[in-house]
């Protein structure tokens, strides 16, 4: 249990009892509230009291790990009994161990799971560059995706038939066509020149590549790219696919390359290369939304399209009464956001708050990314209906519609690095308030949970896959020896050993032909494990984070790159609390093999007067 928030402002207005536990995993007990109730008073009192003090931004400086300590809790020692003190001599480590079980204990009785047990799970937060979130004074969030998600089948599908009823209307043959939220995973880019569909490694290399909704060979796409080298920068020609909602444009556009290869398009259409078609599939999704009717229909029947997490407002609770304040950041207009956030909050929280109660400054209409690089004019929604006004400041509790990033930090009077921004869009949430405004950053990839649990399941499948790969890199290697020997010999080189004056050529021949062999039906065997590694996840595209066996996808290097910290949903932080410390792991390089011999006696050639019995 990770702990629903207590206000002891507030009545509880629904019933926590075990009989009747909200979903989405969330088990809320009568006894635990109690316990958070008086865990939380406490610790209230005892900063109001004196036993505790909080670093503020003026007597802040950075840790050893260059981490700002602002917003840290410090302990009084005038505060401290001599108990207390004695109690914590000894070595540091043992002192460390004692106290670590005995913080368990607590909070074992308070029935909270203890920190860290979460880390190698589906909803645990992955540090890529280490955060102090006590340092943190606000925290902005996107809406689609991240705070509110959607049923991507739902509401993908429905984007998706209103963009091939446009396109029927402009005289394209669409009939028979249906969405395969299958056929397509966020991460992946359109050639809009071939007219295809490509995976990249972190490099930009292609690694797969789907024509229409044919997946092309590896053969075929060494011939058609070769070591070609993406450039996402190259607009006229590649899209990436960074998000949820490109899914229905790339399934549509997919479609219609089959359509024109089968010579199907009507030729009073004109003539169409693939550009022109991925222009006219935009043209009908765009025209979708801009109709107004698929945001109708989801405002209508939200039950439909979203998926809510009751969590998310406890999540947001904790932040708030930690002292951070919690901006909304989305390009939704007022009416919608209203109707998404009201249904997907509003019920989960305490008494009569609503969710406009939870945010600071909320900022709709964005216009994101242009929201991060310029200045929009700003204007304040005055009214239930959406009147607005024109305005120059924001003020806390209002509601917003434009504006710019520079606008609210000069409202917050907070800037830079204080904030931390959490949205589901790689570019117009992350990149762009990292690149621009030197904001924190923090991406919501709902698919790791899918991915998490696809590995698990595939564990047994890559370990016999590397034993394999493993094997024949032995086998390889052996070979390689034989063949650069028997080359020596046959060129008349100075044998290398004695030995090898007395071996004969067709010993050196017999031995090769049958390792040849050996690595021809490992080579039958490794391809198709390969070709199927990841199919747990995405049986055309394989894992999201992947491309082959051990390299990331480009995907997960710009995550990398962008990203402090990714998970895959806003309340993995409940786990983690508003005080936590993400440190970055240690990043594997191509040589850190060594640290498997570390302690060991390890024999070194010869090379001039190096030991050859040296320990490292």
């Amino acid at each position: 249990m990770f702990g629903a928030k207590v206000f002891t402002k507030f009545s509880i207005p629904f019933d926590l009892s075990p009989s009747n536990r909200l979903t989405n995993g969330v088990s809320f007990r009568n006894g635990l509230f109690g316990a958070r109730e008086s865990a939380s008073t406490l610790c209230l009192c005892s900063v109001d009291g004196g036993v505790f003090s909080v670093t503020a931004s003026g007597n802040c400086h950075v840790d050893y790990l260059g981490e700002s300590t602002k917003g840290n809790l410090n302990v009084k020692v005038e505060t401290f009994g001599i108990d207390g003190h004695a109690a914590l001599e000894g070595p540091i480590e043992e002192v460390a161990r004692r106290e670590a079980r005995e913080a368990e204990d607590l909070l074992k009785k308070l029935d909270i799971q203890i920190p860290f047990l979460s880390r190698d799970s589906p909803h645990g937060i992955f540090c890529i560059h280490t955060l102090n979130l006590q340092s943190i004074s606000v925290i902005g969030y996107d809406m689609d995706y991240t705070l509110v998600h959607y049923n991507v089948k739902a509401w993908e599908g429905r984007a998706y038939d209103y963009c091939m009823e446009n396109l029927k209307k402009m005289g394209f043959p669409v009939d028979g066509l249906a969405f395969d939220p299958d056929l397509v995973i966020r991460g992946l880019v359109i050639d809009k020149e071939k007219g295809n569909l490509v995976k990249l490694d972190r490099f930009g290399y292609i690694k797969r590549a789907m024509h229409g909704t044919k997946m092309l060979s590896t053969h075929a796409v060494s011939e058609i790219y070769g070591r070609e080298l993406v450039d996402l920068r190259e607009e006229n020609r590649w899209e990436f696919l960074n998000t949820l909602f490109s899914v229905s444009e790339a399934v549509a556009y997919m479609h219609m390359v089959d359509k024109l290869e089968d010579g199907v398009i009507p030729s009073n259409l004109g003539s169409f290369d693939y550009k022109r078609l991925y222009k006219a599939v935009g043209k009908a999704l765009f025209t979708a939304h801009v109709e107004g009717r698929l945001k109708s229909e989801i405002m209508s029947n939200p039950e439909q399209f979203v998926e809510p997490d009751p969590e998310i407002p406890f999540t947001l609770l904790d932040q708030k009464e930690a002292g951070k304040k919690l901006l909304l950041i989305t390009n939704s207009d007022y009416h919608y956001t209203d109707r998404m956030m009201h249904y997907s909050f509003n019920r989960f929280l305490p008494n009569s708050m609503g969710w406009r109660d939870l945010f600071d400054v909320v900022i709709v209409s964005a216009q994101k990314p242009e929201f991060f690089q310029m200045s929009h004019p700003m204007y304040e929604v005055v009214t239930d209906d959406g009147l607005m006004r024109p305005c120059f400041k924001a003020q806390t509790g209002g509601v917003y519609s434009g504006g710019s990033a520079q606008m609210v930090e000069n409202s917050l009077n907070i800037h830079g690095d204080e904030i931390l921004y959490i949205g589901d869009h790689i570019y117009t949430d992350v990149s762009q308030s990292k690149v621009h405004l030197r904001w924190r950053t923090a991406l919501i990839c709902r698919e790791l949970e899918e991915e998490h649990s696809a590995l698990i399941l595939s564990l047994g499948h890559r370990k016999s896959l590397v034993e394999l790969i493993n094997q024949k890199e032995v086998i390889g290697g052996l070979f390689n020896q034989l063949r650069l020997t028997l080359q020596r010999q046959s060129t008349g080189h100075p044998a290398h050993t004695v030995a090898q004056t007395k071996l004969e050529d067709e010993k050196l021949t017999e031995s090769m032909q049958k390792l040849h062999i050996v690595m021809k039906r490992l080579d039958g065997k490794i391809a198709p494990m390969l070709e199927a590694d990841g199919e747990l996840f995405n049986k055309r595209w394989g894992y999201l984070s992947r491309a082959g066996l051990w390299d990331k996808s480009h995907l997960m290097r710009q995550i990398e790159k962008y990203a402090d910290i990714y998970t895959s949903r806003v309340s993995n932080f409940l786990h983690y609390t508003p005080f936590m410390y993400f440190r970055s792991q240690e990043q594997n390089l191509a040589h850190d093999s060594y640290t498997h011999y570390c302690s060991q006696v390890v024999k070194f050639p010869s090379y001039g007067k190096l030991d050859q019995n040296r320990e490292i």
